[in-house]
């Protein structure tokens, strides 16, 4: 009884083996998957690569347009003060025109 056990053991034992060893085929389709994998994160690289490229052009344009944008604020606060000025001196001109209306109305009454 031992013996025998011994023996289906054996043969158990020999066929998983020869089940589990890999074949020639075996090995090529896991070589081809490898390469698959391995193109497939090269690919990934690529764009990763061209995606920071991209990331890196856009944030130029952002601070392009930042810097453009502060110059415009500027320009605007500037022409707020000279519009104001020009305010100022016109009211300036108005008053003095009302002044030398009345002097002048006033000297020909005399």
């Amino acid at each position: 009884m031992k013996s025998r056990f011994i023996v289906v053991a054996a043969f158990v034992l020999v066929a998983a083996l020869m089940m589990s060893c890999a074949t020639t085929g075996d090995l090529k389709k896991l070589q081809a998957e490898v390469d698959a994998a391995s193109l497939k994160a090269d690919q990934a690289m690529a764009k990763a690569d061209q995606a920071t490229r991209d990331a890196a052009a856009a944030t130029a344009a952002v601070q392009g347009a930042q810097a453009e944008c502060a110059r415009a604020t500027d320009a605007a606060a500037r022409a707020d003060q000279a519009a104001a000025r020009a305010e100022a001196a016109a009211k300036l001109a108005e008053d003095n025109a009302k002044k030398a209306e009345a002097i002048l109305l006033k000297g020909m009454r005399k």
